[in-house]
């Protein structure tokens, strides 16, 4: 927590004013949320008509988001009507930053993303953290964040917080990383060695899963045109999956929901040995079955493909047809009409897309009234980074004036 947030709580203790408080960071955390969610940008008045506030206290609302760096004014639009310009307003750009930072198998990765949505300041580094040690790899990602935050620092970026993407079982209850079964991780108190870091320390991350982190990325991305509701899946050296209803993850009652990867295959005979989703379909089963190094690029691999060698196609087709089983049983359960392929799969889409779209038309009871649409995703590289960074700015624009300790504005 911070100085200043610590200091308005010490000010919430206080007696009688605190409704009245309430309602003035409510009103805050309205108006700055208008102003995010816009698809293009509001003025004054536009806030003022939906929301019901008053112009004189939208304005005052708006005059000190502008303050806190929060919001930006463009230049002012004459209107074909009488009266002043209307002033665009606009989340500020490059003022304040989130940090949404990421252990995977085979890369570590710290990605700073501002209110506006871009992308600030980024390191990431590759490596091979299978089977790995956790302290050293979160000191080694402990490192890579403190020369993000130094930038942010040189360049009068206020740092807002951080959240940690890890691909594996995250106790949304009790806080630790149960299982991440491709790094080898088991019961580990990632947050308490990262506050032991100097540079996390003032300010450890919140935890989460990767899948579940880059689905919100992906519900960010198509909260304009849709579709709320999909089953996100994601191909790496893991497979991992995430229910979007309404926007919103469906993670479960502690987080645990959408391990798709684990979705046990084959007791049915239509798969030659059995296993899960990820022995069929994992980036590292994959490329086992082409006849390439696990540490091929996708690139490599989608060549391989595009040439007509065999095994190359020969792997996309198992792994193609499992997923697509896989998938069926989750839409089975969510009756969900829209499924988005993310990482490893986005990139192999089109050569995938004939099996999985052929096992979804066979699988899926209710296919022949309602078709399963499949789509790529849009989120972009690294989504589990850019849905962390969201995650922490939802929370400060849900409640700016708890972040910035603030007195809030007058509420007329």
């Amino acid at each position: 927590m911070s100085a200043r947030a610590g200091h308005l709580g010490a000010r919430r203790a206080g007696g009688g004013a605190a409704r009245q408080q309430s309602l003035r960071q409510h009103n805050l955390g309205l108006t700055l949320r208008r102003v995010v969610d816009a698809p293009t940008p509001l003025s004054r008045a536009d806030i003022a008509g939906a929301t019901g506030l008053t112009r004189a206290t939208v304005s005052a609302l708006v005059d000190r988001l502008i303050a806190l760096g929060l919001v930006a004014e463009l230049e002012p639009v004459v209107a074909g009507r009488a009266g002043r310009p209307a002033v665009p307003l606009v989340p500020a750009r490059g003022t304040v930053a989130a940090l949404g930072m990421e252990v995977n198998v085979d890369y570590l990765g710290v990605r700073a993303l501002d209110l506006a949505g871009e992308v600030v300041s980024e390191r990431i580094e590759a490596g091979d953290f299978r089977a790995s040690d956790p302290t050293e790899v979160l000191d080694r990602l402990a490192r890579l964040a403190g020369t993000v935050v130094a930038r942010l620092s040189a360049d009068g970026v206020a740092l807002v917080g951080g959240c940690l993407a890890l691909p594996g079982l995250v106790d949304s209850v009790t806080g630790p990383l149960r299982l991440a079964p491709n790094l080898g991780w088991r019961d580990v108190d990632v947050v308490g060695l990262l506050a032991a870091h100097p540079v996390l320390g003032g300010l450890p991350p919140r935890l989460a899963n990767e899948a579940d982190l880059a689905a919100r990325a992906e519900a960010h991305a198509r909260r304009l045109t849709g579709p709320a509701s999909f089953v996100y899946v994601s191909g790496e050296v893991g497979v991992g999956g995430a229910i979007v209803l309404d926007g919103a993850i469906f993670g479960g009652r502690r987080g645990w929901g959408g391990e798709i990867g684990h979705v046990v295959l084959g007791t049915d005979g239509s798969f030659d040995q059995g296993g899960t989703l990820e022995d069929y379909a994992g980036q590292d089963a994959i490329l086992t079955r082409a006849g390439l190094p696990r540490s091929t690029p996708v690139t490599a691999l989608l060549a391989a493909v595009e040439a007509e060698e065999p095994r190359a196609r020969a792997a996309l087709h198992v792994a193609g047809r499992a997923l697509g089983a896989a998938l069926a049983n989750v839409v089975n359960v969510v009756d969900v009409e829209h499924v988005v392929l993310g990482g490893t799969y986005a990139t192999l889409a089109e050569h995938l897309r004939a099996e999985v779209t052929g096992q979804l038309r066979r699988r899926v009871i209710s296919a022949p009234w309602a078709e399963v649409e499949l789509s790529t995703a849009l989120a972009g590289q690294y989504p589990a980074m850019t849905g962390g960074a969201l995650a922490v700015l939802e929370a400060l624009v849900d409640d700016p004036a708890g972040w910035a300790g603030d007195e809030p504005v007058e509420v007329r």
